[in-house]
């Protein structure tokens, strides 16, 4: 080999050599990291100082939230082609940083309400779930910075595998394991019916890359039009899944049953996140062309989800077993049809309307976490976590029940939860400019029937308590006594601390809702 040739060889390969934004990819970088140190400091952490790997779970949290403000200009991509430093696998733009912010904040809060659930005479092993806990964060932050679609399905499985562990957790528990093995069969179903769409629409293009896609389904030949149309919308299920939209949501409600509550309620929100970032980046950058395919597919998915999870909330009884936490499941598959609507406003009037999606998103991840907080706290005393259960929370725990109150006053859009009304409003403000008068109007419907339950669970909260005939008092003069649900209730800490800082941010988003409307219009791609 001549002198020329070899330097031209080395030439080469130094091109192909990638240089690694290693700010820009920190946030689940650190979280995998303290994940494996996890896994590693369990093997040999004495069983009386498991609690140290909890603090180490929540410290790697909180660093990765802290690792978010040095990439708050936004403009930051890494993993590029060599060929073309404009097209990249990871890209930590606004959008990226917003939902990386409610993934490791949903997270953060999961892991407050877990730390009393760990441990001790409990059925959940430290070790394991801290690991899983942290895995599974790192993958749901992967994915909204991933810009193409093998890192896409990557970030969505490794958010997803550990998900079904943490639901069946609970050694022993039978309603557990069948929560975890409805979740693991439906998503499997899901994600391959995924991949078969990313092969069509990669088959169709020749790249994954998101940004190339958009460029390629244009000039797709006649004769694979509708092999890319077919890949277009296969690729949404998996996603859809994810999000629970409706006829892909029939895990939700036994999923959270049996699950630890903690983990249902991180199913709820950072579940949800993944599978509408996801959603967001395929339909708006990689499938602008085919709106035509994937615009009335969404617009009816919102449709569909928002009707059967308020129609099935209101079916919840209040004397049935862990019916608060199935009236919880239901309301969030109806928050998802809400959340649906601006993707698929998307389709007609422009990226503009993502912004609402993003705000619903932010306000729903605090008021839900809050409630689930709320409940973990209730079925310390109260396990089977019936509506019933809630009567008279005022009585003991006062300052707890304005909370849930908020909470849930926030969720069905009604003052003081100024916040839960903006959003709802701009969500609604956003099919309407795009011409879906008839998805308005459905949700208009969805929203009313959603006040009935969730304001007779508000009710509850400060109803007298029941009372009963104490057994050795004078039946002349009866004498009464509460048995409400609460007494005696212990609070730990850190399920209070959870409840404080959830209550705490949306009385402050309620009181400057434009502070997440403008926040989220920065997130505009």
């Amino acid at each position: 080999m001549t002198v020329a040739a070899a330097q031209g060889a080395a030439d080469s390969a130094a091109s192909l050599v990638q240089s690694v934004d290693w700010l820009a990819i920190a946030p689940p970088a650190l979280t995998a990291a303290v994940a494996l140190i996890v896994l590693v400091a369990d093997l040999f952490v004495p069983e009386r100082r498991k609690p140290l790997l909890g603090a180490l779970s929540i410290a790697g949290l909180a660093a990765s939230l802290l690792l978010l403000l040095p990439l708050r200009a936004g403009d930051r991509s890494t993993f590029c082609l060599t060929a073309d430093a404009d097209v990249c696998s990871y890209t930590a733009d606004h959008f990226t940083l917003v939902i990386q912010l409610l993934v490791l904040g949903g997270a953060l809060l999961t892991a407050l309400l877990s730390i009393t659930e760990l441990g001790g005479g409990r059925k959940l092993p430290p070790g394991e779930f801290w690991f899983l806990l942290l895995s599974s964060a790192a993958g749901a932050a992967l994915l909204p910075a991933a810009r193409d679609l093998a890192t896409l399905v990557v970030a969505l499985e490794v958010a997803t595998l550990p998900a079904f562990a943490l639901v069946g957790l609970k050694r022993g528990d039978r309603l557990s394991s069948e929560a975890a093995l409805k979740f693991f069969l439906s998503s499997v179903t899901a994600t391959a019916v995924m991949l078969l769409g990313v092969s069509f629409v990669y088959a169709t293009t020749g790249t994954l890359h998101l940004t190339e896609i958009a460029g390629r389904l244009d000039d797709v030949p006649g004769k694979f039009e509708t092999l890319a149309s077919a890949g277009v919308a296969l690729t949404l299920v998996g996603f859809a899944f994810k999000a629970a939209a409706a006829p892909f949501h029939f895990w939700v409600p036994d999923t959270y049953v049996g699950a630890p509550l903690p983990i249902a309620a991180y199913l709820s929100v950072v579940g949800k996140a993944v599978g509408f970032s996801g959603l967001i980046l395929v339909t708006v950058i990689a499938f602008p062309s085919h709106s035509d395919v994937w615009g009335p597919a969404v617009a009816v998915l919102a449709a569909l989800t928002m009707t059967v999870g308020n129609v099935a909330a209101l079916r919840q009884s209040a004397t049935r077993a862990w019916s608060a936490v199935r009236l919880l499941a239901w309301s969030s598959v109806a928050q998802a049809g809400y959340l649906l609507v601006p993707i698929a406003a998307a389709a007609y009037a422009g990226t503009d309307q993502i912004g609402s999606t993003v705000a619903y998103a932010l306000m729903y991840a605090v008021v839900n976490l809050g409630a689930f907080a709320v409940a973990a706290l209730v079925a310390r005393t109260k396990p089977l976590n019936r509506l019933a259960d809630y009567r008279a929370l005022a009585s003991e725990r006062p300052l707890v029940a304005l909370a849930m109150g908020f909470f849930l006053l926030c969720l069905a859009g009604l003052p003081p939860g100024i916040v839960g009304l903006f959003a709802k409003v701009t969500v609604f403000s956003s099919a309407v400019d795009a011409g879906l008068g008839w998805l308005a109007v459905v949700m208009a419907v969805n929203v009313v029937v959603a006040l009935y339950y969730y304001l007779q669970w508000t009710a509850a909260l400060f109803r007298a308590p029941e009372t009963a005939e104490a057994p050795d008092s004078p039946a002349t003069e009866p004498a009464l006594k509460p048995v409400g649900p609460l007494a005696a209730l212990r609070a730990p800490a850190p399920v209070l601390a959870a409840i404080g800082l959830t209550a705490a941010a949306g009385v402050a988003l309620s009181g400057a809702p434009q502070l997440v409307l403008r926040f989220a219009a920065e997130t505009l791609f």
